[in-house]
């Protein structure tokens, strides 16, 4: 299996050297050059295995021959043995249509330890072939942060910078980064946005100041490993729900896009999926690009739901890239453009491309705790305001009859207490393995929202291969 970037100029890579890699040089995001497709025998054939044998059997063809298949399976076992559900994903039944697929019980309580676990992993096993030392600089809105550093901390040959929006992430959120005392472990807060900061690192991969002594690499789920194993709990929750033989429709709310692109990787290899259904928040460029081919910058609004409070979502170019033929120099050439500008329109291949998996839906407040309101009251289940969102855009649906639609519940609601006790009148609890989380000591610097006074700090802490 290889890997080509989205804009065209950037080498091919394997599997092991695009996990390393992260970003492409030419600005680009890595996707597989051709897309692994199962048949509905073998998609049977995967029902009721456990969920690291699945996970390996779903990822083998794109790890190729980097990772034998025993090893593979070795990673995922070790990553998933510490999640507190047997089942690592399970499935929640709140009425006859509506189901939720819970992802935050992994050690930081959100989706992100579903990935991030098995990534660090992969990270320190290509490390350990090669003489060299990974700097990795990723952008938090909120959970990749926590879940990246609990998956890397203390690893060998790996420092790990993390940028979060100062005081735009919830108390929960900042400490389960703040907290970890590692010695390979930066967080850094800036006076400024996710949108900045994200682009900050972007920027950091094509800076010759920091690549020419540093290897840089992401968590973001501009990391295609990361992306790749969040393609296994679609197919974990379709083959409980009846698939092959029955189709399945996932609502997914929505900030950098990742989430749902797994999703729309799940279908291309032959996953049975009726629809996606992206739910954002008010900061709703997504659901202005799927519903009318307007994707343009706004102002960020700051919500409840902070990992949902972003106007650039980079995982959106692999969607536009696949949908539009896969030119990667009429690609590059439209990023520019947008990203000049801040306003961009899909192509009519893009649009129609995207429209025939994809809708759209989005919330505001008022409806995001409605949806809150109604999953404790009506169904017994205390969901976050991230949850929330796409349990709203999943009631909203119009899907032919018998469909079930899962919506995914992407963290835990005691990361959002406050959120959550507003809509419902109760209050979360932590759940005990972190319960002494606001006892623990803070460590993290405060930089202003300036590329070079962040660069300079990345340039000075990290270890120089």
């Amino acid at each position: 299996m290889h890997y080509i970037s989205t804009r065209g100029g950037a080498p091919a890579l394997n599997f092991e050297e695009v996990t390393l890699t992260g970003l492409g040089s030419d600005g680009g995001l890595y996707v597989p050059r051709d897309w692994p497709v199962f048949s509905p025998d073998e998609i049977a054939g995967l029902a009721g295995l456990p969920y690291a044998v699945l996970a390996a059997r779903i990822m083998q063809p794109f790890v190729g021959d980097s990772l034998s298949p025993e090893r593979l399976q070795e990673l995922c076992t070790q990553a998933y043995a510490r999640f507190a559900h047997r089942a690592v994903t399970p499935l929640v039944q709140l009425d006859e249509r509506h189901w939720l697929l819970e992802l935050f019980h992994g050690p930081t309580l959100a989706f992100k330890d579903v990935a991030l676990q098995l990534l660090g992993r992969l990270f320190e096993e290509f490390l350990a072939r090669r003489e060299d030392h990974l700097t990795i600089v990723g952008a938090t809105s909120g959970d990749t942060g926590s879940a990246a550093i609990d998956a890397v901390a203390g690893r060998a040959k790996i420092d790990i910078f993390m940028l979060h929006p100062k005081g735009r992430i919830s108390d929960v959120q900042r400490r389960q980064m703040t907290t970890v005392k590692a010695p390979n472990v930066f967080n850094i807060a800036i006076d400024g946005s996710f949108d900045e900061a994200q682009a900050m690192v972007k920027r950091m991969f094509g800076d010759p100041a920091l690549t020419a002594t540093l290897r840089i690499g992401a968590v973001n789920s501009i990391n295609w490993a990361r992306l790749m194993a969040q393609v296994v709990y679609y197919f974990a929750a379709a083959l409980q729900l009846g698939a092959p033989h029955r189709r399945v429709a996932f609502a997914v709310p929505t900030g950098n896009f990742g989430d749902v692109f797994a999703g729309y990787v799940a279908a291309r290899m032959g996953l049975p999926v009726e629809r996606l259904i992206v739910a954002t928040n008010v900061n709703d460029i997504l659901h202005r690009a799927l519903s009318t081919g307007d994707y343009s910058v706004g102002a960020v609004t700051a919500t409840a739901a902070p990992s949902m409070d972003i106007q650039v979502s980079s995982n959106f170019e692999r969607l536009l890239f696949d949908c539009g033929g896969r030119d990667g120099a009429a690609l590059a050439q439209q990023m520019r453009g947008f990203e000049a500008s801040k306003a961009m329109r899909l192509t009519n291949a893009q649009s129609r491309g995207a429209a025939a998996l994809l809708s759209s839906a989005r919330a505001d407040a008022g409806e995001m705790a409605g949806a809150m309101n109604w999953a404790w009251e009506q169904c017994g289940e205390l969901i976050d305001p991230h949850t929330a969102i796409g349990l709203h855009a999943a009631r909203a649906a119009d899907l032919p009859a018998g469909v079930p639609i899962v919506t995914l519940a992407t963290a835990h609601p005691a990361k959002f207490r406050s959120a959550v006790e507003r809509a419902t009148g109760h209050r979360p609890s932590l759940p005990t393995r972190i319960g002494d989380l606001f006892d623990r000591e803070e460590r993290y610097v405060e930089l202003p929202g300036d590329y070079a006074a962040v660069a300079a700090y990345v340039a000075q802490h990290a270890a120089h291969r």
